[in-house]
């Protein structure tokens, strides 16, 4: 497993554009379960954008500059959810189809049967998704892809990863692009195998510096107590650094 982690953190850090990535897993000392997440952006609407936290644990992406917000669509909405000792975690609006769906007893599989890849042509970003419930015996957590069948948008490819069992101090990372490139090449196979630190500064501050330091704009990392279900936020915007 040192080796395959070793190569996935060399492919994080040698892609210049990820795009949007989530990373879920579990500490160390097997206390606490995080969910980390980042965007980043190369034109000056998906550069102008911050995580503000709300009063309810809640995050949203703002812009920075609402003068220089030119499109909205895509790019504002809310990454971070939770309800009860559910958490969600997304790169688009299907984090409120997730939430909605959880709130009236339906699953994270059904809620992710409504959506498909964004209509951003030609890139046709996938959907990525995470959740951790505290409730389910079964699994720790689940991580989603939804995409085009390589920039295909005729077929829309749906793909689950269940992790019955999480490893101490491994995590599991997905991101929306694979590299970068034109059309933008959609994320590809299972999940990337990743460190999990015991510490949120720890773990924010390790994963911001993997990221390509022109094209990185903002990363989250929520900490997820198993036991108490209390959780903690902790932000980095580059445009407040």
């Amino acid at each position: 497993m040192k080796e395959l982690l070793k190569r996935h953190i060399e492919d994080l850090t040698q892609n210049s554009y990820s795009g949007r990535g989530i990373v879920i897993g579990l500490s160390p000392d097997e206390s606490i379960v995080f969910q980390i997440y980042w965007i980043m952006g190369r034109s000056e609407n998906s550069r102008n954008r911050i995580f503000v936290m709300e009063e309810n644990g809640a995050v949203k992406n703002e812009a920075y500059d609402e003068s220089k917000l030119t499109d909205p669509s895509l790019i504002i909405y809310y990454p971070i959810k939770s309800l009860d000792k559910v958490h969600i975690v997304s790169n688009g609006d299907q984090t409120d189809t997730i939430f909605d769906k959880i709130s009236i007893g339906g699953s994270f599989e059904e809620a992710l049967r409504e959506r498909t890849y964004e209509p951003d042509a030609p890139n046709f970003t996938p959907r990525i998704s995470g959740i951790v419930d505290l409730n389910d015996t079964n699994h720790t957590y689940k991580l989603s892809i939804l995409k085009s069948l390589y920039n295909n948008p005729a077929v829309n490819v749906r793909n689950i990863f269940s992790y019955d069992q999480a490893i101490p101090g491994v995590g599991h990372c997905i991101t929306t692009y694979s590299r970068d490139g034109a059309p933008l090449p959609s994320f590809q196979g299972e999940p990337l195998i990743v460190p999990i630190f015991n510490s949120t500064e720890e773990n924010l501050n390790y994963y911001w510096s993997l990221l390509n330091e022109d094209n990185r704009i903002s990363i989250l990392v929520k900490s997820i107590n198993r036991e108490s279900n209390q959780f903690n936020i902790l932000i980095k915007n580059k445009l407040f650094s």
